[in-house]
């Protein structure tokens, strides 16, 4: 099925990194000579990210510089970790999914708040960003919460080709999918898989270009955010969760889930919440942050 593919804010181009034969050639090295060996190529792929991807250099170096405040050296030096980080948890995503899985471990932080949303019987909305690796998270709910139906609601999807290439080696993935259109019909399929306990799963950290949006504060500068997710919840009283899946030392991947605690229960409110949280996220795994464009439209 053809996925509608919109376009984000003018310096957002709506690509993803990669190319379908840049993927054949990982799997292959996964498969052929380790894991490992794919890092290792890694690291000349990352140095080429930093010449030849100007914007998304320019745009990653001040997140460091600017918004968390390293040094011009440090800032310059975490561009390139930045790159490399976010190349390894795409190979973990195709070496998992392609039978190495016991080469990781996996640890959930809140599995008591994701059964006390489920009990309530009225789906749930999770919050998380492009931040850590959450298209690995059918691991963690196939492992504790089986019975849980978790969507994902996107705006871009990876290209088909690669999509389906990735398919063929690692399997349909059993997230289920629901495309934000020009016509509105997702909200149709999001209202029916609440009314069936699902989860919704939003990155909120983005928006569509001709969406509404609020102006808030995020890592000391002012930026925009989509309103949809917040008002969704804040309208239909939609227990929320912030939700990140996040990489660490030695193969090692942390889930988190953090309730969000109402007290007006107001979109501005869970916005504020869900920002007050994605930069403790933010400020923890600052190379995990993956929005390598004009964030905060310095650039404009």
């Amino acid at each position: 099925m053809e996925a509608y593919i919109p376009k984000y804010m003018a310096s957002w181009k709506g690509q993803s990194r990669g190319t379908l034969l840049g993927f054949r050639i990982y799997v292959q090295i996964i498969k052929r000579t380790g894991l490992y060996s794919a890092y290792f190529v890694l690291l000349f792929v990352a140095a080429y990210f930093i010449v030849f991807s100007f914007h998304s250099t320019r745009s990653t170096y001040y997140l460091f510089r600017r918004r968390l405040g390293y040094s011009a050296l440090s800032a310059a030096l975490n561009v390139y970790r930045s790159y490399f980080t976010f190349g390894r948890i795409q190979l973990d995503r195709v070496a998992i999914l392609s039978g190495l899985r016991h080469k990781f471990t996996f640890e959930f932080d809140g599995k008591d708040h994701i059964e006390a949303l489920l009990k309530k019987g009225k789906g749930g909305i999770l919050l998380t960003a492009h931040i850590g690796n959450f298209n690995l998270a059918k691991h963690f709910f196939e492992e504790k919460h089986s019975e849980a139906v978790v969507n994902l609601v996107v705006t871009d999807f990876e290209h088909k080709q690669i999509k389906n290439y990735l398919e063929s080696v690692t399997g349909t993935s059993e997230v289920k999918i629901i495309v934000l259109k020009e016509d509105l019909s997702h909200i149709f399929y999001m209202k029916e898989a609440l009314a069936r306990n699902e989860l919704l799963v939003f990155a909120a950290d983005r928006y569509l270009k001709h969406s509404k949006t609020y102006t808030a504060e995020f890592l000391g500068k002012n930026t925009k955010f989509p309103q949809g997710p917040f008002k969704l919840a804040a309208r239909n009283q939609i227990p929320i969760l912030f939700v990140h899946l996040m990489r660490e030392r030695n193969f090692h991947y942390h889930f988190y889930a953090r309730p969000y605690k109402a007290v007006e229960g107001t979109p501005r409110e869970i916005l504020n919440a869900y920002l007050e949280d994605l930069e403790k996220m933010v400020r923890k795994y600052p190379h995990q942050w993956y929005n390598y464009y004009d964030f905060w439209n310095d650039f404009s």
